[in-house]
Parts: structure tokens; C-alpha cells; sequence
């Protein structure tokens, strides 16, 4: 059996992501640049580059950690903005139900809102036996090391040039930008298409809440939307023909 990174869906997975990954690496150089000017020290923006693959929350932590705000506030906004990933690994269980859990915590770790969005829109299902399972993985750890690569080294360049590059230019818009796009090509069912607008609406109409909540409150509106239709749909008589 050859590797998994010597399989051809590990090669697609790759080319997958390089469709997106200047959006998502134009995301990572202001999210340096954001690091470098919360004023850590020199250790301190290197650990935060590199550990943390999570840009919304170093995004949403980066301000409160220069307003010199509590530990549990920063964590707490931090865990609020990254419960999203509790539905996606959720999901994606029953692709890794047969890998060690060191295995299933490392991909859990590299699997970002891009990966996954791309994962379920190339492999809408698990596959039902081993072998497939793993030509999906590949697709994923091919799909992820791309990802990774563009974020962590546009993140490095943020950090080395920060001093050139200010904020007002914006271009972290490009990787909200990428987001929308891939949302779109997902939201390819009348079920889907409504759970967007819902989870949206939601989330803009609780954007008062503290710690990121609001983006919760979306997750939540069109989980239970979601639900609830489709336990409507399943209790529906059938009706017999004329």
C-alpha cells in the first residue's frame, strides 16, 4: 500500500486549496502584522504565530491582550470564537473513526474553516470501507498541509514586515472573501441555502453580545433550524398515489 501523501488525492486536496490560499495567506500576513503591534515581546509573537493555527480567535484575542484584559476573558473569547469546530469535528468523525486518537488530535489540529468547507463539498459522505476512508484522508492532509503552509508563512512574513505594512490596508478581507466563496458553492440545496441566511442573521443580530457570542448564536439558530425541518420532513405522512 503506498503513502498516503503518494496517493492522487492528497495531490488534489493540495490543488484544491491553492485555489484559495492567496485569500487565506493574505489573512495570515495582517493577522502578523496584528501580532507584532499587540505589543508582545519577541518570543511571545513567534509562539502566538506558530502555535495557534486559529486566526478568528487570534484575531479576537489580539486586542484584548493589549488592553491588558483578564486570562479568562481572552480564553473564554477564544473558546467562544472556536466552538464552531465542535460541529466540524463532529462531522468529520466517521471519516477518522479507524486512525489512533494522536492521529485524529493532529488532524482535528490542521483542519481549518477552509479544509473542512472543501472536505464535505469533494466527500459529502464517509466512505463505508477502510480503503476509502483513507483516499479521503489523504484528500484532507493534502487539502490541510496547503493550507498550512500558506498561513503560517504569510503569517512569518506579517511578522518580519510589519513595520511596512499597516492594518488600514485590509487585507485580511481577502480571506473573509475566500470564505464567502466557498460558502456559496456549499450552500447548494434549498435546506442549505436557508441554514446560511438564518446562521447569519443570527449572528448579526446578536453582534451586541460579549466574547464573540454572536457567532455562536448563528451556529446554534441553523443547527436547530436544520433540526427541526428535518424532523418535520421525516414525520410527514407518505402519502400513497391516486
Amino acid at each position: 500500500m503506498k503513502p498516503w501523501w503518494r496517493d492522487e488525492n492528497f495531490r488534489l486536496g493540495m490543488r484544491d486549496m491553492a485555489t484559495v490560499a492567496p485569500g487565506m495567506a493574505a489573512w495570515g500576513l495582517m493577522t502578523g502584522v496584528a501580532i507584532v503591534n499587540s505589543g508582545m515581546s519577541g518570543v511571545e509573537v513567534l509562539m502566538m504565530t506558530l502555535l495557534p493555527y486559529a486566526g478568528s480567535s487570534q484575531l479576537a484575542s489580539l486586542p484584548l491582550i493589549a488592553a491588558g484584559a483578564p486570562l479568562w476573558v481572552i480564553l473564554a473569547t477564544a473558546f467562544c470564537v472556536n466552538l464552531r469546530f465542535i460541529v466540524f469535528s463532529a462531522h468529520l468523525r466517521d471519516y477518522m473513526m479507524d486512525l489512533p486518537p494522536a492521529q485524529r488530535l493532529l488532524r482535528g489540529y490542521v483542519t481549518a474553516d477552509l479544509s473542512y468547507m472543501m472536505m464535505i463539498k469533494h466527500w459529502p459522505q464517509a466512505a463505508p470501507d477502510a480503503a476509502g476512508r483513507r483516499q479521503q484522508r489523504s484528500y484532507l492532509a493534502g487539502n490541510c498541509l496547503m493550507g498550512w503552509i500558506s498561513w503560517i508563512g504569510a503569517s512569518l512574513v506579517g511578522v518580519a514586515f510589519a513595520t511596512s505594512i499597516p492594518l488600514s490596508w485590509g487585507l485580511g478581507f481577502a480571506g473573509t472573501l475566500a470564505l464567502i466563496g466557498v460558502l456559496f458553492s456549499l450552500a447548494n440545496s434549498p435546506l442549505r441555502a436557508l441554514s446560511a441566511v438564518v446562521s447569519c442573521g443570527a449572528a448579526v443580530a446578536a453582534l451586541a453580545l460579549p466574547l464573540r457570542l454572536n457567532i455562536l448564536m448563528g451556529i446554534a439558530a441553523a443547527v436547530v433550524l436544520c433540526l427541526v425541518l428535518e424532523q418535520l420532513q421525516q414525520s410527514e405522512p407518505t402519502r400513497s398515489p391516486p
